[in-house]
């Protein structure tokens, strides 16, 4: 197993809170997702999470006009310059407050943050290398209240703020004499969203109460002129205050900010429009009209806005879950469609005005609407609660996940996304798997049902249900598909049906305790059941179903997994241990003591350090490695731990999250604080927007707590390592993380020596060695260099070359041809590789199956993806063919009709030339007698 794993993608969980960005093309959404941003490609179905990460949750992206650049912000104002490009963190920055929302400006030069009652303008990165990427131009004060959000002018010339103090700022981008500021109300509530007019300075503005006021300028863009520079400015400011110390003392501490760097230029307002100066006109505003949303009834407020300048749409949210499509500025309704039940957070529309993108944080909904069709062109949910469980399917392409919100959601590993959502279950999902086939998904819920899912018609098939009502906390399918047991924690029985009839064919009696965990053998038809009575009972499924063995532990048994050729069992219990035993001689082989590691942190409102909780505290999720040589561990905690088992001793722990809105995420807390009374967290001071914030139900430990300001703690309820080996995935309270291998970033030579270096490889390629070539490119193994010396061989070679290598490198190369598969444009290549490889040496190759079953998988996974997709290209074609082919005999049964009719015509005009012809010979003979005559 390579420790060389990475976080590689984030899946059930499309969106949390924050602001909607569509790529420069459009075909893209940028949506945040807790303190990560995931990147949704609309036209190829593909999703992405960027291995980019803040401190807290995100709440504002601000996209940069060319798309290659991204301003993330977080809760506490903390912000980091990302680029799309590079996947890589170019800057770090404090804004020291929250900040309420972040633009660029069209031309890409500036951009608009606004936190508290200010507006701040800086001077966009550019390409030149700077040692402060963030420099402040102009601070703009005005408003009475914090602001809201911002529009720029389609050139740039001027911005305008909308505040909850119900008025709109209109600011100049640059010192212009008639436009330094400028002020409009006309709203009764906070506004929602400003908008201006395409190549205009008229203005639109929208409140929460739902009314929209349309402003008319009485001047254009082009009519601005420019003011003095702000240096001219501050001389003859310098020269009227020169005599007075006290207030140029006043002058120099204003230029300063918070952390003494300059603020640049300030600029102040008031309320209403500046006198005109100098004769010059300066630009004034009148409320042309104003219009009333449609509204169902009066709790149902304006949410979010978005206006497309070029279709000139408006598109407004409301708390309902509904939307509004009018067309402006006469304010015609498109239409208008209920989405969700919940409030819509955000709203944002691509730069073409086709596709609109929704954003409801309190589902975790991300909904993309073509407006004209009238249809979806994506939509995703992830688990309203927590993942319980989740499942690999055998060729690793599908990943299964049960939430405690009753629903059970189908992955695709290579997308991204979920493709299908079973909702049968009314009650918390304890645990799936799927059967060896893959094409079936099994769930056990507290509802007191076991359920199998189709994954070929999507349906519900078989309901299997116990005599007397149970809750099941455990599941377990055999190794044929036909056995389906589940474990009850209130009667502490274990239940077992056949999956073919449906069946009820026995109850397992024996444990004195609710049932933790079941698993069976992946060899041989024995179930392994772990209980709190301290107990592991091995279950013969052949000998009339008895119990063949008694396992005694130290303490209460949480989880029990077998390795994946069941020859040895992993139980972790509830000191934090982990112990292994022989299932055949029922003696233990070795055990781990792991409960330091898991490093524990203090929850807020905990009275006690983490060192004293710690101690009540044990790994909850195990998993083997494909190989079997390690242990993946996880628990109440932020580490997922890695073992060698042979060793027993931490090979490596992955941090799966650095997200501080998430609690018992520190060890200790901070002491400023602390008080004599204990932490500040204790005071229910409340949180939130007003209507967003859900109470619960005291005692409630799972979702909304009865506390107004609740955290959510950080916790991997389940693991699971890819069949392929080559990834692992776990379940948290962020979502469904995958950590995979990065083949870029690896370096691991093999039976390395000074004179194997790629120029020597190169000389071999130039010789035609190619034998020797492949051998030295896998001892240096850089991949870029092993891609390019296989790919030099010639197609009608590879035979030979095949079954000229060493065995050493055969499964190396069969283990590359797997992973390049995937990705790599020479299809047909490479399947002749593998091909070769496996005819030539699949003898050999079958002795050591346990070792090169990942490798295995993972071809056939690769062969696979393609299959599918060439599958659909191909009947596409076919159905194209026959349908030109069925064409072309009706044209060609039309041609022949035409042609027959034109031969009738032709023989009717040859008749008819030769009738003539006849009686033109007839009056030659009558004239040439008359003549003689």
């Amino acid at each position: 197993l390579s420790f060389s794993l990475q976080f590689s993608n984030l899946l059930g969980a499309v969106y949390r809170h924050g602001n909607l960005s569509f790529s420069r093309d459009g075909n893209s959404v940028i949506s945040p997702v807790g303190n990560r941003i995931s990147v949704f490609d609309l036209k190829n179905n593909k999703s992405e999470t960027l291995p980019v990460s803040t401190n807290k949750n995100i709440t504002c992206v601000g996209l940069s006009p060319d798309g290659n650049l991204a301003i993330l912000v977080d809760e506490d104002g903390a912000a980091i310059l990302v680029s799309l490009v590079t996947r890589a963190v170019l800057y770090h920055h404090h804004f020291h407050k929250p900040v309420n929302s972040v633009s660029f400006s069209p031309d890409g030069r500036k951009f608009v943050v606004t936190k508290e009652n200010v507006a701040l303008m800086y001077n966009a990165p550019g390409k030149n290398r700077e040692f402060n990427a963030f420099a402040l131009d102009k601070s703009y004060y005005g408003p009475y209240d914090e602001t809201t959000c911002i529009d720029w002018t389609t050139d740039s010339k001027c911005f305008a703020v909308g505040s909850k103090d119900m008025t709109t700022w209109i600011f100049g981008a640059e010192r212009w004499a008639n436009l330094i500021y400028y002020s409009v109300g006309g709203h009764k509530d906070v506004i929602v969203g400003c908008f201006f007019e395409k190549d205009s300075l008229d203005l639109y503005t929208v409140s929460q109460d739902g009314a929209l006021c349309v402003w008319e300028s009485d001047t254009e863009l082009d009519e601005l002129r420019k003011g003095p520079k702000y240096s001219e400015r501050k001389k003859m400011a310098e020269e009227r205050k020169r005599r007075e110390e006290e207030e140029a003392e006043e002058d120099e501490i204003e230029e300063l900010g918070e952390d003494g760097q300059r603020r640049g230029e300030v600029i102040k307002g008031s309320a209403g429009a500046p006198e005109d100066v100098e004769g010059i006109k300066n630009v004034r505003y009148k409320q042309k009209s104003k219009h009333f949303f449609n509204k169902e009834d009066d709790f149902n407020n304006l949410t979010a806005a978005a206006f497309n300048k070029n279709t000139h749409i408006l598109v407004t949210g409301f708390a309902s879950g509904a939307f509004h499509l009018h067309e402006l500025p006469d304010f015609d309704l498109i239409h208008s469609l209920s989405i969700s039940d919940q409030r819509i957070s955000t709203i944002s529309v691509n730069p073409t005005g086709d596709w609109i993108g929704f954003g409801c944080s309190g589902r975790g909904q991300l909904l993309v609407w073509e407006w004209q069709s009238e249809s979806y062109v994506f939509k995703q949910q992830g688990h309203f609660n927590n993942m319980a469980s989740l499942a690999y399917s055998p060729d690793g392409q599908y990943l299964a996940t049960g939430g405690d919100d009753g629903k059970v959601k189908v992955w695709n590993t290579n997308s991204g996304l979920c493709f299908v959502t079973f909702t049968e279950h009314t009650s918390s999902v304890t645990n799936v798997t799927f059967t060896t086939s893959g094409f079936v998904v099994v769930s056990a819920s507290l509802d007191g049902t076991v359920r199998a899912y189709d994954l070929h018609r999507y349906r519900n098939f078989r309901t299997l249900t116990s005599p007397r009502l149970a809750q099941f906390s455990s599941l377990a399918v055999d190794v044929s598909g036909e056995l389906v047991c589940a474990g009850a924690q209130d009667s502490f029985e274990i239940f077992l049906w056949s999956m073919q009839t449906g069946r009820l064919l026995e109850v397992l009696s024996g444990h004195e305790g609710p049932v933790s965990c079941l698993c069976f053998s992946p060899v041989q038809s024995v179930l392994a059941s772990v209980s709190w009575d301290k107990t592991v009972r091995l279950w013969d499924m052949q000998d009339s179903w008895q119990t063949r063995e008694v396992l005694r532990l130290t303490s209460d048994g949480l989880v029990v997994t077998y390795r994946p050729d069941g020859q040895e069992l992993a139980v972790a219990t509830l000191d934090g241990e982990i112990t292994f035993w022989n299932p055949q001689t029922a003696a233990q082989t070795g055990s781990i003591v792991g409960r330091h590691d898991l490093q524990m942190g203090r929850k807020e409102t905990e009275k006690i350090t983490a060192k004293q909780s710690a101690k009540g505290k044990a790994f909850t999720s195990l998993c083997y490695s494909a190989d079997g040589e390690s242990m993946l561990a996880s628990g109440q905690s932020k580490f997922v731990c890695i073992y060698n088992i042979k060793e027993q001793i931490l090979m490596k722990k992955f941090e799966i999250s650095c997200n501080l809105s998430l609690d018992a995420m520190e060890e200790f807390l901070d002491r400023r604080k602390m008080t004599e009374f204990g932490s500040l967290a204790l005071v229910d001071e409340g949180a939130g927007d007003g209507d967003g914030v859900e109470l619960g139900l005291p005692g409630v430990r799972r979702g909304d707590m009865s506390s107004r300001h609740f955290k959510p703690e950080i916790r991997v309820s389940s693991l699971r390592f890819s069949p392929t080996g080559r990834s692992w995935a776990a379940a948290s309270t962020e979502g469904l993380l995958i950590y995979s291998l990065d083949t870029s970033l690896i370096f691991d030579p093999y039976d390395l020596d000074m004179d194997i270096t790629p120029v020597s490889i190169r000389c071999q390629l130039k010789k035609k060695e190619w034998t020797s070539a492949i051998v030295l490119a896998f001892r240096l193994n850089e991949t870029s260099l092993i891609r390019e010396v296989l790919e030099a061989v010639p197609h009608d070679q590879v035979a030979v070359v095949s079954s000229s290598l060493p065995d050493v490198y055969v499964e190396k190369l069969l283990d590359f041809v797997a992973s390049s598969l995937e990705n790599s444009r020479h299809l047909q290549f490479y399947l002749t590789w593998a091909q070769n490889l496996l005819t030539l040496h699949g003898q050999k190759l079958k002795n050591r199956s346990g070792a090169i079953l990942p490798t295995v998988q993972q071809l056939l996974k690769s062969i696979q993806r393609h299959h599918d997709d060439l599958s659909k290209l191909c009947d596409w074609n076919i159905y194209t063919i026959r349908y030109i082919k069925a064409l072309s005999k009706q044209r060609g049964m039309k041609r022949m009709a035409a042609d027959s009719l034109s031969e009738q015509e032709e023989e009717e005009e040859e008749r008819g030339s030769v009738l003539m012809g006849s009686e033109d010979e007839e009056e030659d003979m009558m004239s040439e007698a008359l003549i003689v005559n």
